[in-house]
């Protein structure tokens, strides 16, 4: 079991941002139908989630969780020297977004900033990265910044994922602190399953392809652009794969369900969830569940949920945390840290969209105006 081992790194801090509008599951019955609506909410547990503005990205949706994290710690900004921004819904298609994440944050120029392609699983992977780039330089900070908007590759007529997702973002701050509680992360991948969710269009690898809708094998109609998922595979990877992972986790830390607090999982879909409950032996009461209100987010489920359950507690004092993430890729990972809760904030709304990001001077004068803010 290959996992990296940090000490001396905190958690400092976690927040989350949702756009402002919510959708209600219900308003899909005029659509699909009374019947199809109630047993997706059934199989699912999705009640509501939350949707991007037109215009909205992920990184607007990032950026508002990392601001509010920034602000309300009182972060001196020229402390951050590693900035991770974890997304599959950039902004462009070059450069990458995480230079516009460190002009938005007022980051300096000696801040070290990537981006990685990562959906269900990058909460532990850029935790890992973040807290492996921080170990091994002269910085005493790193963020981790997260942001999805799954919905703008969902087709409306497709069943299985129009009313799956919502879009969000999320942030972490880590710090190196003396003494501090082991942050252990364990990784892994099976590309042989590349395929199991896709969205086939928009790479090199098929230039050129038609953005006609098409009736799958499934029955659902969708483009080449939109993300394609076998469910069956899906849920047989989840169901095989995840509570082993997550077991042999515990034996690998020599710790059990009952040394955590919380245990922080990937929000797939709520039949999931009980069946990681079951299969783990975890008490129902240690493992949050937001899916119901915010959909499946993506990496941003992890962060999300813990500022669900902590951000209004006004009490301090250390949570143990055990997250796991897992999706496309195939990939997983599985993580232990330790953070107070008073460095989990609240989730926030915003309707904040970056005027600035939008690049008029390639288009005809009139043809592009920037969205108000």
């Amino acid at each position: 079991m290959p996992d990296f081992r940090f000490e001396n790194i905190s958690v400092s801090g976690i927040s989350a941002a949702v756009p402002s509008l919510r959708v209600d599951v219900d308003s899909f019955k005029a659509h699909f139908g009374d019947e199809a609506v109630e047993k997706f909410k059934s199989a699912t547990g999705i009640h509501s989630f939350h949707k991007a503005l037109d215009g909205q990205t992920a990184s607007d949706l990032g950026f508002a969780a990392a601001e509010h994290l920034l602000t309300e710690k009182k972060i001196d900004r020229g402390e951050i020297g590693i900035l991770v921004f974890v997304t599959q819904s950039p902004d462009y298609g070059r450069p990458n977004t995480a230079g516009v994440l460190q002009k938005r944050l007022s980051l300096s120029q000696d801040c070290a900033c990537f981006e990685v392609n990562l959906g269900c699983s990058g909460f532990i992977y850029g935790l890992e990265m973040a807290c492996a780039m921080l170990n091994a330089s002269s910085s005493g900070k790193a963020l981790l910044v997260l942001g999805e908007t799954a919905t703008k590759v969902t087709h409306p007529n497709d069943r299985s994922t129009a009313m799956l997702y919502g879009d969000s973002g999320a942030a972490a701050l880590l710090e190196k602190c003396p003494g501090a509680t082991e942050i252990i992360c364990d990784l892994k991948s099976d590309g042989d399953r590349f395929d199991a969710i896709i969205v086939p269009a928009g790479g090199f690898r098929h230039p050129g392809m038609t953005r006609d809708s098409y009736i799958g094998k499934d029955g659902n109609e969708r483009t080449l652009y939109d993300v394609c998922m076998d469910g069956t595979a899906v849920f047989t990877f989840t169901i095989s794969d995840i509570p082993p992972a997550i077991k042999d986790f515990l034996a690998a830390t020599q710790t059990t369900v009952e040394d955590y607090d919380c245990f922080s999982m990937h929000q797939a879909n709520l039949f999931i969830l009980k069946q990681l409950v079951k299969r783990v032996k975890i008490p129902p009461e240690k493992m949050p569940i937001t899916i119901d209100r915010y959909g499946n987010t993506g990496a941003m489920s992890v962060p999300l949920t813990l500022c669900d359950r902590y951000g209004s507690d006004a009490e301090a004092g250390a949570v143990k945390v055990l997250a796991c993430g897992f999706g496309i890729g195939l990939s997983w990972g599985t993580a232990s840290f330790t953070i107070d809760r008073k460095d989990i904030l609240p989730i926030t709304c915003t309707d904040s969209r970056y005027n600035d990001g939008i690049i008029n001077k390639i288009f005809p004068d009139g043809d592009t105006d920037k969205e108000e803010q």
